[in-house]
């Protein structure tokens, strides 16, 4: 099947040629009169696959020209092509899109104009910053138009890595509330707090799984001592002079040995405000680990990365996290921390 590039797109003259291309995987836009206009990227794509030729100035063009084109007409054409070339070839029809996303996806079968897209894609370099701001923008477009939106992540070999990106709205079982003074008396002992007595660390823990039982005590985290004391759930001591201790100072201390304390706290304080128990992550490379339900009768369901509002980060740290949680089963949530936590729950998959 014979095409001509002119002006950056390629034209199929013959009707029934154009028809039959368009017929058979929607490409192109129909022109007036018969024929049909390929865009660079499917003009590339069905050369490749042998099912178009092209000419320019009555001579055939060569691949390597037909390449050169399509770079110089798209930002980071060999990024998308990847996409593109991957997604036609397992089957879908894939449209380009007009700035985000970079491709609409119709299911097997499906055609433009006759069934809605399944996903807006976005074709990613590994190399690319991961922007969790963007990320969210994408998201608040996508849930507009009920659509999916899938990362087509591609690697410096070109292979392709394939995500489901989707806003999260984690829910456990409410606990009571914690009212009617302290519990429990706590000591701190440099990076956690320790509660003694016996009695009180078995209410306390009971109260809402807070800390680890360790024989008859209770060990705390720093997170839950600071949540605790905020609440007025506890009273907190020094272990070598027993001087009472208060909230400002606590945290004064724990910023000290933990920089980002803030931040994980507030995705500690808005877990639990939703009913989900939250665990240090440290053992799965997280921040948390959290629970749906009781810790000790349940696996958690997912790991949970508290990450700046503005967060800006590399792909391969994104590609670990992922990675790690889909091996052991959970799910990976990105907590990020504004005036509200908002979560990005990101899964790897096989369109």
């Amino acid at each position: 099947m014979a095409g001509e590039l002119r002006d950056g797109v390629v034209v199929v003259d013959d009707p029934a040629e154009g028809s039959a291309l368009h017929n058979r995987g929607s490409y192109g836009e129909p022109l007036g009169g018969g024929g049909l206009s390929l865009t660079l990227m499917e003009a590339v794509y069905l050369v490749e696959t042998v099912r178009l030729s092209i000419v320019r100035d009555g001579a055939e063009l060569p691949m390597r020209a037909l390449f050169r084109a399509a770079a110089g007409a798209y930002d980071q054409f060999e990024i998308k092509y990847v996409a593109y070339r991957d997604l036609r070839q397992r089957g879908y029809v894939v449209i380009e899109g007009a700035g985000p996303p970079d491709f609409l996806v119709y299911p097997r079968g499906g055609t433009p104009n006759k069934t809605p897209a399944k996903y807006w894609v976005a074709a990613i370099s590994e190399r690319a910053v991961f922007d969790a701001a963007a990320l969210t923008g994408l998201l608040h477009q996508v849930a507009g138009l009920r659509k999916q939106l899938l990362l087509a992540v591609v690697d410096e070999e070109s292979d392709l890595t394939f995500y489901t990106a989707r806003e999260s709205d984690p829910r456990g079982r409410p606990l009571p509330p914690l009212t009617g003074g302290p519990i429990a008396t706590a000591h701190l002992l440099e990076d956690r707090a320790m509660v003694v007595d016996e009695t009180e660390a078995r209410a306390l823990h009971d109260a809402g799984f807070y800390g680890k039982l360790a024989g008859r005590r209770l060990q705390l985290s720093l997170m839950e001592t600071a949540h605790l004391l905020r609440l007025g759930a506890i009273e907190l001591r020094n272990a070598d002079t027993d001087r009472r201790i208060a909230l400002p100072r606590l945290l004064a201390e724990a910023r000290r040995i933990q920089p980002d304390f803030d931040l994980r706290l507030a995705v500690y304080e808005d877990l639990k405000a939703r009913g989900i128990i939250a665990k240090t992550g440290f053992k799965y490379g997280s921040h948390f680990r959290a629970y749906e339900g009781d810790p000790d009768h349940s696996h958690a369901k997912y790991l949970v990365h508290a990450l700046p509002e503005a967060y800006r980060g590399m792909w391969p740290e994104v590609s670990r996290a992922v990675r790690l949680a889909h091996g052991v089963k959970k799910s990976l949530l990105l907590a990020a921390a504004g005036e509200d936590v908002r979560y990005i729950r990101l899964e790897r998959v096989r369109p």
